[in-house]
């Protein structure tokens, strides 16, 4: 989970459909503030997905795309999450 927005959407994934936390709740709030910092600079072909208001609120209520949710369960598999 190298980029910023990969890393919210498999998070956010884990965390509302599958009840997993692959980060604290911390460490989500933090990813938040800091891709909405840096949302300008930060490229990914999801990004259109992420809204600021949605790191504003600190939530997400987008759709995932089958890339997400596939990368979540292997990286949940990968790390016997």
């Amino acid at each position: 989970m190298k980029n910023p927005i990969a890393k919210y959407l498999m998070c956010s994934y884990a965390y509302y459909k599958l009840d997993k936390n692959l980060i604290t709740d911390h460490e989500f709030d933090q990813l938040g503030k800091d891709i909405l910092a840096n949302y300008d600079n930060i490229q990914h072909m999801h990004k259109h997905l992420v809204t600021r208001e949605m790191l504003d609120a600190g939530t997400y209520l987008g759709e995932y795309p089958n890339m997400v949710i596939g990368a979540t369960h292997d990286y949940i598999k990968t790390h016997n999450i």
